[in-house]
């Protein structure tokens, strides 16, 4: 598991927008929404903007005060479906069984703004998601049972996109007390809601699983299987301060960027920037030189330039010192490197 801040901006903007979206339609200025929140309405709706769990939370804080609708949570989760989860979603959406999509979700949660720990289980015949607050996430109480909601909300819509429109609740649980509103939830939930349990549970009869998958494709399901597991070391690149130290690199273009340069703009002393480092099992000079292997074989694999240009590139003085680097990495010389990821894809290219 890729260990990930509340802080960490990692994630697409998709589900938070879909809150502001949800409040817009209440007539809230997506200003108002996203109070607190550090971005403009402009930036929500680029695909290029990341935000961290604690973002998310906030926009769910604001919800949960600028709604008038008691069951605002409910029907802002019912508006999410798993396109809105990119190839997470697809992913899920391709599994061959429903029994593969619930493994695959499980294994591969973290790709879904994870701001509620899950768990799955069958007991007696029964399907049961239990579903609990993570605790070191910026919330108070009353938004925690506001992201319960939400989740228990968006999951069901998430059944109904796999499993079909047929898809319908046993019961819901509620670790909380009846809140204002609560005699609608079984007619908005469509089964009985209890309260004051000792989880958060959604409960569905087990027979579902066993129904056939009408969009499985083992093919697709494979290949997006390989996607997620690429975006998965892209988060492990993103998080923590071992992230944000990456980040600075690469604006730096590795080589002009010095360790009291990146102390420096993370507001540190180098020694408190090394000892922080050292506790996520890491140091400065590791991460560069895991950046500079990633950057080399993308080089090698992606463009003509030579291995002196790589070398440069990369803050090498002497392409002999590139050469003994990546050697190091991948037990092979850059152009031999090179000449295999080339053959493997039938791509011809000068080999310099």
């Amino acid at each position: 598991m890729v260990r990930i801040g509340p802080d960490d901006k990692i994630y697409s903007v998709s589900l938070l927008g879909s809150i502001v979206d949800s409040l817009r339609r209440e007539g809230i200025d997506e200003r108002r929404a996203l109070e607190g929140v550090g971005f403009s309405p402009r930036a929500m709706r680029s695909a290029g903007t990341r935000v961290s769990l604690n973002q998310f939370v906030q926009v769910c804080a604001n919800a949960a005060e600028l709604s008038a609708d008691p069951h605002f949570a409910y029907h802002a989760g019912q508006r999410v479906h798993l396109s809105s989860y990119g190839m997470y979603g697809f992913a899920i959406l391709s599994s061959t069984s429903f029994r593969q999509a619930i493994d695959f979700a499980m294994r591969y949660h973290q790709l879904a703004m994870p701001v509620i720990d899950i768990s799955f289980h069958e007991e007696r015949g029964r399907a049961i998601w239990t579903f609990r607050p993570i605790a070191h996430l910026n919330a108070e109480p009353h938004v925690f049972d506001f992201l319960v909601e939400l989740h228990l909300s968006i999951l069901t819509s998430l059944h109904r996109d796999v499993m079909g429109p047929s898809f319908v609740l046993l019961e819901i649980d509620f670790a909380s007390r009846r809140p204002r509103g609560a005699e609608n939830y079984e007619t908005i939930f469509g089964c009985p809601a209890l309260f004051d349990k000792m989880e958060n549970r959604l409960i569905y009869d087990g027979k579902f699983l066993d129904r056939q998958a009408r969009l499985g494709d083992a093919i697709a399901h494979q290949e997006t299987v390989k996607l997620c597991e690429q975006l998965m070391e892209q988060f492990q690149l993103r998080a923590g301060l071992a992230g944000r130290v990456r980040e600075r690199l690469l604006r730096g273009r590795l080589a002009p960027t010095s360790f009291a340069d990146i102390a420096k703009q993370l507001y540190m002393t180098e020694r408190t920037l090394r000892r922080k480092l050292h506790q996520e099992r890491t140091s400065f000079r590791a991460l560069l030189d895991e950046l500079r292997m990633r950057m080399a074989i993308n080089y090698l694999r992606d463009t003509d330039l030579t291995v002196q240009e790589i070398a440069h590139s990369l803050g090498f003085g002497q392409a002999a010192s590139f050469r003994h680097a990546f050697r190091r990495w991948k037990k092979a010389a850059p152009r031999e490197f090179r000449h295999r990821l080339r053959s493997s894809t039938g791509r011809r290219a000068r080999i310099a």
